[in-house]
């Protein structure tokens, strides 16, 4: 791994904003790529990690931007930057290839995965459709795809995300390119895919003796991957060196703030406490095929007989892969989907009706960008709630409340009070969907996947504020999600889900130093080695 099959030189990459103004994305980075390599850049939302990729692809709009006169990208010796577009079509997806972050916006909603596949072998290869075809289908099944035949006549949304991931990964490697760019390849999969595509990615390397750009905020993954790191922040490269280096003896401050997010553990102190809403034989079924009088035919048990309890103070974790019925567990728990069983809640929750159940219970969602309405103020997006259950209060205490509340989760500025969710980061966004949920003083707080979509640095922050407020009020929370470093770090009981049924239940340090089911062990064996 001596030889570069990739060097960039002095990249600048400056976007021209609507008011002419100009925002350097990307300034003065240098790096080479060795063949056979798997280089890693690793840094926050904003560092410039996917602008550099992109433009190592000549999928850059050069009409937005400007680039400097230093810059230079020679691949195999060969300068890129003074392609045409034209030129540039015959190395985009056969000598340097790419995949991306999200399939479903990727993909073709309305083509067959096996004709997306076939259509890229042609767009580079003089070959009949059918031996196109051919092609494809051996791509899906070197990809891991099952039933790889059936699955050539499916669409995008037939598929889960971790197949259409794999479909992605065939398109990539489809005419066998030099260079891979893996940009975000694993971050909405559950802990056990994320591996499996992560040995693809490494059993597809050597099989086509690819060099690979692996581009995450995800350092466990960034650890089991790759030969080297890059560090950015900011559009600079901080710090660049061996993984071993960079995990083990980092020399930037920026490096060091990244590993202690990573690392970071909560001490939990165990505690007696009273519990607050416990759950006994719940079930849920969804049908999916009905006769024509109605009759549920065909249906899919998502939730099977899950027994629980949330006690105050304290924080249930909630563990496992996609369709394991965690989200749908905790839709119930909120009475927000139709259920069987009990669930039932403590005389000092004062619950008397429906407004006092939805007062009391309240639900974080994954994706604030999505749950917070894009034509609301942040104020009236956190009032919102004031407004239903405290109509008694006189407009200056509501706004009071408000800043409270915001300043609570971190969001001090009074200034931000009449902007709109899409002018904040992810992680203000999610600090504000906490602020809505907090104002109205909940006992129970289910948060579903409430990090999975953040940088490192600002998942650290989030669970930290998580904390912080528990401490203070003595809220409890049901912590939904796949990502287990999360779950250790909050939660002090922890139940393992598994096709609709909790497999394992326990204290957090049980279930992560002495799991006892093989699921179990396989899914902490995923995510902490």
């Amino acid at each position: 791994m001596t030889e570069p099959v990739l060097e960039v030189k002095s990249l600048n990459v400056r976007f021209i904003n609507a008011d002419g103004g100009m925002f350097s994305a990307v300034y003065n980075s240098s790096f080479a790529l060795n063949s056979g390599e798997v280089l890693a850049i690793v840094g926050e939302s904003g560092s410039g990690k996917s602008v550099t990729a992109l433009s190592l692809m000549g999928l850059i709009d050069p009409k937005k931007v400007l680039y400097k006169s230093t810059n230079s990208i020679l691949f195999e010796g060969k300068e890129l930057t003074a392609l045409s577009e034209t030129e540039w079509q015959s190395i985009r997806g056969n000598e340097i290839s790419m995949i991306f972050q999200e399939p479903m916006s990727s993909l073709n909603p309305l083509q067959k995965v096996g004709e997306q596949v076939a259509e890229v072998i042609r767009a580079h290869k003089k070959v009949s459709a059918r031996r196109a075809w051919a092609r494809a289908r051996y791509l899906l099944r070197l990809a891991g795809i099952e039933n790889a035949d059936e699955r050539m006549n499916a669409y995008p949304f037939e598929l889960s995300g971790g197949q259409r991931q794999r479909v992605m990964i065939a398109m990539a490697v489809a005419n066998r390119p030099k260079v891979l760019i893996a940009d975000e390849p694993t971050t909405a999969l559950d802990v056990t895919v994320q591996r499996q595509i992560l040995d693809l990615i490494l059993r597809l390397k050597q099989k086509f003796g690819m060099a690979v750009i692996f581009i995450s905020h995800d350092l466990t993954l960034v650890r089991k991957i790759a030969n080297r790191v890059l560090v950015m922040r900011h559009g600079v490269i901080v710090e660049q060196g061996s993984v071993g280096n960079i995990f083990n003896a980092p020399m930037h401050p920026y490096t060091k703030e990244l590993l202690a997010a990573f690392y970071r553990v909560a001490p939990r102190a165990d505690f007696e406490s009273r519990k607050v809403m416990e759950a006994r034989h719940i079930a849920v079924n969804f049908p999916l095929k009905k006769s024509l009088f109605g009759k549920t035919l065909k249906e899919i048990r998502a939730v099977q007989d899950v027994s629980l309890a949330l006690y105050e103070g304290k924080t249930l974790g909630i563990v496992g892969e996609s369709g394991s019925g965690k989200t749908t567990l905790g839709m119930c728990l909120a009475d927000l989907i139709r259920y069987k069983g009990e669930i039932l809640m403590a005389k000092s929750v004062h619950i008397r009706n429906e407004k006092d159940f939805r007062k009391n219970v309240q639900v974080v969602f994954q994706d604030p960008y999505n749950s917070l309405n894009p034509r609301m103020t942040v104020r009236e997006i956190v009032a919102e709630g004031v407004k239903v259950h405290f109509p008694e209060l006189s407009p200056a205490e509501e706004n009071e409340r408000v800043k409270q509340v915001l300043a609570a989760v971190g969001l001090a500025d009074e200034g931000i009070l009449s902007k709109y969710p899409h002018e904040f980061s992810g992680g203000q966004r999610q600090r504000i969907a906490i602020a809505r949920a907090l104002i109205i003083k909940p006992k129970i707080m289910i948060l579903d996947e409430p990090t999975s979509a953040l940088d490192v640095t600002v998942q650290a922050e989030i669970l930290t504020l998580l904390r912080k407020i528990q401490q203070a009020t003595g809220i409890s929370y049901l912590f939904i999600s796949h990502d287990m470093r999360a779950v250790r770090a909050i939660a002090h009981e922890v139940a393992v889900m598994r096709h609709g049924r909790i497999v394992e239940y326990g204290s957090a340090d049980d279930i992560f130093k002495r799991p006892q089911t093989p699921y179990a062990q396989e899914l902490i064996r995923a995510a902490m080695a």
